[in-house]
């Protein structure tokens, strides 16, 4: 089959859905590959090492391709250039996506690898969620450094003593996780939380603080059976407004907070408030990284980078994985690699199979919606 690699079109997307790694992986089992001129430039892939591992250069990867490779779904007229009976693999937001109606009236098949079932362990070399909030949060720490116009860690000098950074990282998912660690081998002071109580465990090893909030019998069994399961709960109205309490104090002190929570399908939770901002120290950093999606923060804009009235800088930085495009794409072109190979039997045959468990993904086929599970999964992000 022929595979196609097109540029990616969405603005501030530097990645590409494909690296000469995993081209050469799949024509060594029997595919052609063409790759839109310059589609990996911006990711440090030139095309002349696409072309060293077999891959044909073209201004045009969709005419005669049955499998298209993307980052960001097609859109507009990218739709337009899909043939019938072709298949889409990339990350579509299938939960926002306006123009899914669109891939099914052409008869694309359209698999969406955010929906990918993170709770099956053969799942989780083809988990893009995962492989790209590893990447954001620890970015999401070099860009607040960047902005933050003090040290990270202490330093004793002849001049005096200098403080080390009190960092809050809120949601300790993939990407909180490696904030923390990146923030501690900084320097920084870290503390975080999470609405997961498991996740302490996890906070504690990478020398991080736990903001603890008080739990009745009744919402760690809750929380328990939903960490079990990879999905969120909902706490009670008590557990809320005593979260609310230790986050206020925490985030208050904190000089760099970094909030990283989203909820698939809605917008993101509000875990700042303009309240919580006025008490902040002027110079103090915040990182929405869920400004795409709402914001984790009030008064977050996504694209910029907001000054309040009390010197608190508010970062509204999208699509943080396009920042480190060249790991972010050869991690996301391993993901998609691995899932494609589960498309094709034995013989090398494009099967499609929705009682597979893993075709979870499948968000569109062959014009008809697939039932996919409503699921509430637990952010990684």
């Amino acid at each position: 089959m022929q595979i196609g690699i097109p540029t990616e079109t969405v603005l501030g997307e530097n990645r590409v859905a494909a690296t000469p790694e995993t081209v050469k992986k799949l024509i060594s089992a029997g595919h052609t590959v063409v790759i839109e001129r310059r589609a990996g430039v911006k990711a440090a892939y030139i095309d002349s090492a696409y072309e060293q591992v077999g891959a044909k250069i073209t201004d045009d990867a969709y005419t005669g391709s049955q499998i298209i490779l993307k980052v960001r779904a097609p859109k507009g007229d990218e739709i337009q250039k899909l043939a019938a009976n072709t298949a889409v693999i990339a990350m579509f937001d299938p939960y926002r996506n306006t123009e899914l109606d669109q891939f099914a009236s052409a008869q694309v098949s359209a698999f969406a690898l955010e929906l990918l079932p993170r709770t099956l362990s053969r799942a989780q070399n083809m988990d893009v969620l995962s492989s790209q909030a590893n990447l954001a949060g620890y970015k999401s720490v070099l860009l607040a450094a960047a902005e933050y116009q003090r040290m990270f860690p202490m330093l004793m000098t002849a001049a005096g003593t200098v403080k080390p950074a009190r960092v809050v990282i809120m949601g300790v998912g993939v990407a909180g996780l490696q904030a923390i660690a990146t923030a501690k081998r900084l320097g920084a002071v870290v503390e975080a939380t999470d609405l997961r109580p498991t996740a302490r465990d996890q906070v504690e090893s990478l020398g991080g603080k736990w903001l603890d909030v008080p739990m009745s019998d009744d919402e760690k069994q809750k929380a328990a059976d939903a960490a079990k399961n990879g999905y969120g709960w909902m706490p009670g109205e008590q557990y809320i407004k005593d979260q609310a309490a230790i986050v206020d104090k925490a985030v208050s002190n904190a000089d760099i907070v970094i909030t990283t929570a989203l909820l698939p399908g809605r917008d993101a939770p509000r875990l700042i408030r303009a309240e919580t901002v006025a008490k902040m120290k002027p110079g103090s950093i915040i990182l929405d990284m869920a400004v795409e999606s709402g914001g984790n923060v009030e008064g977050s804009k996504c694209g910029e980078n907001v000054v309040t009235d009390n010197g608190v800088t508010i970062l509204g930085i999208p699509n943080i994985p396009a920042t480190v495009a060249t790991e972010a794409s050869a991690l996301y072109a391993r993901n998609v690699f691995n899932f494609l190979e589960t498309l094709f039997d034995a013989d090398k045959n494009f099967v499609l199979n929705q009682e597979e468990e893993i075709q979870y993904t499948l968000s569109l086929h062959d014009a008809l919606p697939i039932n996919r599970k409503s699921v509430d999964r637990k952010s990684v992000v």
